[in-house]
Parts: structure tokens; sequence; C-alpha cells
């Protein structure tokens, strides 16, 4: 079986988003021929509150070494992890790769001060090594910012840092083409050197089965027997208040409406560790929903105390924005939850027809700008017509296959599949 050594500086207990791609590939890699090692920084070390149910999670024998790394008290001087493991991490990385004879270097990022690793490693060692994208290291020209502003800086250093750490690599992967195509055209040389492979998070069907053993309850809201309850749960996306604004309006003036439903957003605040920092609840105001048929719990809260939300609700409220973004690898994670999909998304959105065609649920599809009016004038009616869907609904009438490739076994054995042909590459010379 061959070795991978994945470096993530956050990894359960951590409870960031990013964790879990490291930790389900780690999770399946074995599968596919692939013996992982994870490196990681040493918990004590995280600025977040650890989650330890994440790490009952893991598998038995998956083997994790852990690093120190700068602390952040008593006088916090980068908050950055992969700054602040840095050297550790790039010691104790070159360390395994001798002593374990390791095959392949996988850094996924952010952090992206991490990638560099990537190179430096391969410089001492000669391991290939490739790159993961959760999100653009170089997402907007700095000459666009305010010369010598915080954000001027962090981008003109990526300009710097970037090319420097893909320059041998062997293998980029992304979440999206989206998030690699900067890097392609920047890197003309890597367009024959590189694998280029995009592979969307994974949804792990048996992260929901564990809830049970794990014995979690639900916490930010209590069934109401009266009114069907959404929940909404994640980021809010910039582009999607005025479809919100369009939502709360049409429900605004539906008295019927105002009386039979419950929409609650959970981690949708300015900040993940902020419980004031309402993003939903000024649009609610508004329209006078708040606390009425509009709930919002700002703070982030642990992954699985998500699906146990999820889970109790009644229904799953998603909702896209004015550009067509919206992919159905998020939506996969709503049908592992078991329950009917009230989507409001762009019509040129690849989840509309997958949510249609599947029979998940029921979508409002809009025009981008020029359909807010659109999703003002018939969401009452879709919700209304949801309502009757989701009182015949059974998870059983889902046709699954079709959600089969944003699995989290799918996506690793896409992962397997590339990784063997960056190392073919690299022995064939």
């Amino acid at each position: 079986m061959k070795k991978i050594l994945i470096i993530s500086p956050h990894f359960p207990p951590s409870n960031l988003v990013n964790v879990h791609r490291a930790r389900l590939f780690a999770t399946h890699l074995p599968a596919f021929g692939w013996e992982p090692i994870v490196l990681t920084v040493h918990e004590k070390y995280y600025e977040e509150k650890p989650d330890w149910n994440l790490v009952k999670l893991l598998p038995e024998n998956l083997r994790v070494e852990k690093v120190k790394a700068l602390p952040v008290k008593p006088v916090r001087l980068v908050g950055d992890i992969g700054i602040r493991g840095f050297i550790p991490l790039l010691i104790k990385a070159v360390q395994l790769i001798r002593k374990e004879h390791v095959d392949f270097l996988y850094i996924p990022v952010p952090s992206n001060y991490t990638a560099l690793i990537g190179r430096l490693a391969h410089m001492y060692t000669g391991i290939p090594y490739g790159i993961d994208y959760n999100d653009p290291w170089i997402y907007r020209p700095f000459h666009r910012l305010k010369p010598f502003s915080k954000e001027w800086c962090v981008l003109r250093l990526a300009y710097v840092l970037e090319p420097f750490s893909v320059k041998k690599a062997v293998l980029i992967t992304a979440v999206a083409p989206g998030y690699y195509q900067g890097v392609y055209a920047r890197n003309p040389h890597l367009k024959n050197a590189c694998v280029w492979v995009a592979m969307p998070h994974g949804g792990e069907p048996e992260d929901h089965r564990r809830i049970k053993s794990l014995n979690l309850k639900p916490y930010l809201f209590k069934k109401n027997k009266h009114r069907f309850q959404f929940v909404y749960a994640g980021a809010m996306w910039p582009h999607a208040y005025k479809p919100l604004e369009s939502i709360c309006s049409a429900i605004a003036h539906d008295e019927k409406l105002k009386t039979q439903i419950e929409i609650h957003f959970i981690g949708t605040g300015r900040h993940p560790n902020d419980p004031e920092g309402f993003n939903i609840r000024p649009v609610a105001e508004k329209w006078e929903l708040w606390q009425t048929c509009i709930y919002e719990y700002p703070a982030r809260i642990p992954y699985l105390d998500v699906l146990v939300h999820l889970q109790a609700a009644d229904g799953i409220f998603i909702l896209g924005s004015t550009e067509p973004h919206y992919t159905p690898s998020k939506v996969y994670q709503a049908v592992l939850s078991e329950k009917p999909i009230l989507a409001v998304l762009h019509s040129q959105s690849t989840a509309v027809q997958i949510i249609r065609n599947t029979r998940a649920g029921i979508v409002l599809d809009f025009d981008g700008e020029n359909g807010l009016t659109h999703i003002e004038q018939a969401f009452a009616d879709n919700c209304n017509r949801f309502l009757c869907f989701a009182a015949q609904f059974h998870p059983g009438q889902i046709d699954r296959q079709a959600f089969a490739s944003y699995s989290a076994r799918e996506v690793t054995r896409r992962l397997a599949e590339a990784l063997d042909q960056a190392l073919l590459r690299v022995r064939a010379g």
C-alpha cells in the first residue's frame, strides 16, 4: 500500500469547516490503496473550542502526528495556524517522509501558507506533492485595493508565495474548477506538468448515523407542532440578501403563511464565534417577522450539532443567491438528513434540476437580479405546494443514485485515481 502524508494544521478536534475535507480523505483512502498519515498542530494551540465528538468519527487505526506551534497567549502575534505551526510542521514532515518512505505529500489549503511546505519538502527530499484548494489563495487583483492595507499586503504576498509553492507540484485539486483556474492561468508551465482535478466536498452518510450513538440532542429551538420548522445551516452568501428580502416580503404579505412556518438560520453570523453577529435579524425585523417566523443563531456550532438540528427540523431550507454557484454537493448534505427540501435558487444553478429530478424537494428558481420580483410573487404558492409535498414525503422516494458522485467515498476514489496518475508521471520521468 502506498503512503500519503496529509498536512492539515487544523484537524479534529478542531471544529473548523475545512477539517472535514482532510478527515474524510483520510477515512476512505485505504480502500483505494493509500495509507494516510495526518500531520497537524496539537489542539492546545487552536484558538477555537475543541469538539471532541469529531475525534470519535476518525478511523481507530488512523495515524495522526501532532506538533507544537507559536501560542496566541499571553500575546497574540499572529493568528494563522499555518504561520504559527510552519517550522514544526516542515521539520516533522521531512522527518516522516524520510523515515516512513512516504510516496506522496498532499496539502489542503487554507491555511495557504502550509502550501509552502510542499515545495520546501520537495526541495529537501524530492517527494512529489499536491495542493488542494478549498478556497482560492489569490481571489482578486491586489492593485485594486488600498496600498499597504492589511488585505493589500496579504494579497501582494500571495502573488509572490503561490507561484513558488506550486512550481514543482504534480497535482492540483480543488472543490470546483473555478478555485484553481487562476492558478492555471498564472502558471502556464503547470498545464502539462500537473494533474488537475476538481472534486466537491463529499457527504458522509456514516456521520448522520453516528449521531444516535453519541446521544446528541437539539438545543437551539424546541419542536413546535403547530408550525412547519425549516432549518438553514451555514454561512450567508453576500449575494443572497436580495432573495432573502423578497422571501421575507412574501411571507409578511401572506397572513396564513405567517402562521404556518418557521425558518431557523444557524451559523449565519458575521463572525464564527460571535453570538451577537446577526445577519438575518435586521432583515426579519424590517418585515416584522423576527422570532415569529424567522429565527437566527449567528454563531457557528459544532458540525455534529448542525446535523442534529437538520434531523430535528421538519424540512431543509436552501437559499441560493443572485449568482448560479449553488452545487449539488451541498444539496447532498440535506438529502442525508432525510428531510424534504425547499430551495430558492438561481435558474442556472446545477442543483435546480437535480432536486427536481430526484424528488428531493420543491425548487423556486429565479433569473438572478432580474428575478427578485418573481420570488416575491411566487414564494407563498411554492411554499404551500411544498407543505403538501412534505406531508406525503418519504426519504425512500429520493433517487440517491443521482447523488452518488457526491459521497465522500466517491470523491476520495477520484482523489486516489489522481494520486495514482500523478505518481505514475513522476516515476515515468
